[in-house]
């Protein structure tokens, strides 16, 4: 594999079939650990380009400025009459400045104000390039977990499902099942979003069931739960009238929410991507793209009937948790 496709990956420049590859590179147990090393130096290289990412705004009415300055400039002054006399033959250095130094001042002026006015205008454009491109990555990583947790169903005619109780019971609990059945790669990134907090730092990594269950009762424990499911948020499924929580199952319904982007501390809304942007996997496998005005239109996304951070009330009662939430 060559090193500019692991740069693209990185970068989300990739196309979906390329990213599929260098995944499944990623995941191969002889190539994957010195691919996954390298990956990790490329993003600590690109780290330093974070700072450039955030919007520059400029400041207000420098635009107008620029140009009436250059106007100024290049208006031909204003010579008053004189009498018609023999014309003085200029020095050298008169001619020097009026031939040469006076043209490159002025043509250094013009082009400095055309490519301010070009940054002005194509930073923003490239800015919002840039955020599709981590849109785009975002999608591709649902979209590979539904790959992993549709072969998990399969194999089980359930989706990874968390106990009714107990320290375990996490909706993130989906997250090391699928590590401890070599279903997804603990840090390969899949389950973070590109330029977030987690991805940013460049270590993250899902504990195996087997570290899970040694960490009860440390205080290891209580960050390794908030971190485990990563950025995304994933269903709680629901408990039936008794009160117990029941196996997540595969219904293939194309308008039951299976994952998504994880809820902030307010439960309303993903922090994940700064222009508003949320992605939904549903059962079926597709993943759809909402707006935060249009995010719980039909069902609370993060909550059930009830108002609650918790598992739904019935098979139709869809609620999205994040990490450490308990059905």
């Amino acid at each position: 594999m060559r090193e500019d496709e692991l740069v693209g990956y990185c970068l989300g420049a990739l196309e979906e079939g390329e990213s599929r590859q260098v995944e499944l590179a990623l995941a191969d147990p002889v190539r994957g650990p010195d691919l996954r090393r390298n990956l990790d130096l490329i993003r600590k290289a690109l780290r330093p380009l974070d700072r450039d990412r955030g919007p520059l705004a400029p400041p207000a009415g420098l635009a107008k400025r620029t140009v009436a300055f250059v106007a100024s400039q290049a208006a031909p002054a204003t010579v008053p009459m004189r009498p018609m006399t023999r014309p003085a033959v200029p020095t050298r250095d008169d001619a020097e400045w009026q031939g040469t130094s006076g043209r490159q001042w002025l043509d250094r002026m013009i082009i400095a104000a055309s490519a301010l006015a070009a940054c002005v205008l194509v930073a923003p454009l490239l800015l919002e390039s840039i955020a599709d491109a981590r849109a785009r990555r975002a999608q591709r990583n649902l979209q590979s977990l539904a790959g992993s947790l549709q072969g998990y169903a399969g194999a089980h005619r359930q989706y990874p499902s968390p106990p009714g109780e107990g320290p375990l019971s996490r909706a993130g609990l989906y997250a090391p099942t699928l590590v401890s059945e070599h279903r997804l790669v603990a840090d390969d990134g899949t389950v973070l979003v590109p330029d977030s907090e987690s991805s940013r730092r460049g270590n993250f990594r899902i504990p195996s069931m087997d570290e899970l269950r040694a960490a009860i009762g440390t205080p290891e424990f209580d960050e390794l739960v908030r971190s485990m499911g990563g950025d995304y948020g994933y269903t709680m499924g629901h408990r039936d009238a008794s009160g117990e929580l029941l196996p997540i199952v595969d219904g293939h319904r194309r308008h039951h929410p299976l994952m998504a982007d994880a809820p902030n501390e307010g439960g309303e809304r993903s922090d994940n991507h700064p222009e508003g942007v949320h992605f939904i996997l549903f059962e079926d496998g597709h993943v759809e793209r909402a707006q935060s005005d249009a995010l719980h239109r039909d069902d609370h996304l993060y909550r059930n009937h009830d108002g609650e951070h918790r598992a739904g009330k019935d098979a139709e009662d869809a609620s999205i948790g994040d990490s450490h939430h308990q059905p």
